[in-house]
């Protein structure tokens, strides 16, 4: 039986303007490195060159390069002051700039004597050489990876300034399989998730699990058609706002957003496909929003074959990488292999008849 929707359809990016009026993003907070891992980072002034001095990269004999000039075996050059052995990691004794091997240094005699030459910085570890004087462990704006807390804990940091929204995922009963995945693709973006069941899927019972309390985005999973169980949208009316409910995009046409006070509401169909179309193409950027994300990562490829779409629905499009190229997966219905294998994702617009074979498509990455 063919799905019911809403009377009318709200074209996609009025419904997201609707919802993104007035929003800004969340005040920054210091987090553990390890809690910090995928949220957006804040600004934070930089914490000085790393390493802060010049240190020996290899075990030897630290020297001064001016000193060895034309040193070889064939003309050892003597040594008056004996030269100071460091270890790797060590630093730099003052007014050495290299490092050489201990066969370099023949002890055997009254003084020692160099057997070969050096250039400034061999065997050295530059200051500042693994970060430099004035710049930032991460980016601001950008998702803090595992790499950024590689050099924060070469820095000697221990916590990270960043941006993470405080999301309530309610599960209306019925989606749990869908609750699960949209809550694990919201901690990966950034967010907190604190989620919830509501007891039951009557108005009254989703009306009052509708919590907004200490949130800065609720997702309600479920409930959001028009049949008889369907009374999240409601539910919604009855708390707060409702915006826009029934969205012209393909698939997720029966997704709403919604605001209780100032708090913005995405409600999700309860089928996987839908909710993940949903969350891509309103959720996330309500996200983002709130994280003060700059724009996603993005890759522009040619498409292998030619991209169909209903003017008048915005259409999800998954996408797998191939040889170079963009391979379309799947064009408005979206299977669970389809969502497990793509790579990349993009929306044609709802004014848009596609996207002709060949035509180079900015796509939104779904993996690093």
């Amino acid at each position: 039986m063919a799905q019911r929707l809403p009377a009318s359809l709200t074209p996609l990016e009025v419904a997201l303007d609707a919802v993104l009026r007035g929003l800004g993003p969340v005040a920054p907070i210091e987090l553990p490195l390890a809690e910090a891992l995928n949220c957006i980072a804040a600004d934070m002034p930089p914490p000085g060159p790393h390493p802060p001095r010049d240190l020996a990269a290899s075990d030897g004999w630290a020297m001064r390069s001016g000193d060895l000039v034309g040193a070889s075996s064939y003309a050892p050059v003597p040594l008056t002051v004996p030269p100071a052995w460091v270890e790797a990691g060590e630093a730099m004794p003052d007014g050495t700039d290299c490092v050489v091997d201990a066969d370099a240094l023949d002890t055997s005699g009254p003084l020692p004597q160099v057997l070969a030459e050096a250039i400034p910085g061999q065997g050295v570890r530059r200051a500042g050489s693994d970060i430099a004087e004035g710049r930032a462990v991460t980016e601001t704006g950008r998702r803090v990876l595992p790499r950024d807390l590689l050099r924060a804990r070469a820095a000697g940091l221990e916590t990270l300034s960043v941006r993470r929204p405080r999301l309530h995922l309610l599960n209306v009963p019925a989606g749990e399989i869908t609750a699960g995945f949209i809550a694990e693709v919201a901690r990966v973006a950034g967010a907190e998730v604190v989620r919830s069941e509501a007891p039951g899927r009557d108005v009254a019972a989703i009306a009052g699990a509708l919590d907004v309390r200490g949130c800065d985005l609720v997702i309600t999973i479920g409930g959001s058609g028009v049949g008889r169980a369907d009374a999240t949208v409601t539910a919604l009316a009855g708390r707060g706002e409702v915006l826009a409910h029934g969205i012209a995009l393909q698939p997720g046409r029966t997704a709403a957003v919604a605001r209780i006070d100032a708090t913005p509401v995405v409600a999700l169909p309860g089928a996987p496909d839908q909710a993940f179309a949903a969350w891509c193409a309103i959720a996330l950027p309500v996200l983002d929003r709130l994280s003060g994300s700059r724009a996603r990562k993005t890759l522009a490829l040619p498409l292998t074959r030619k991209v169909a779409s209903s003017v008048g629905l915005a259409e999800v499009v998954l996408l797998e990488r191939r040889q170079g190229t963009w391979a379309p997966l799947a064009v408005g219905e979206l299977s669970l292999d389809a969502i497990a294998r793509a790579e990349a994702w993009l929306v044609v617009p709802g004014d848009s008849e596609g996207f002709a074979a060949d035509a180079l498509v900015d796509a939104y990455m779904l993996r690093e």
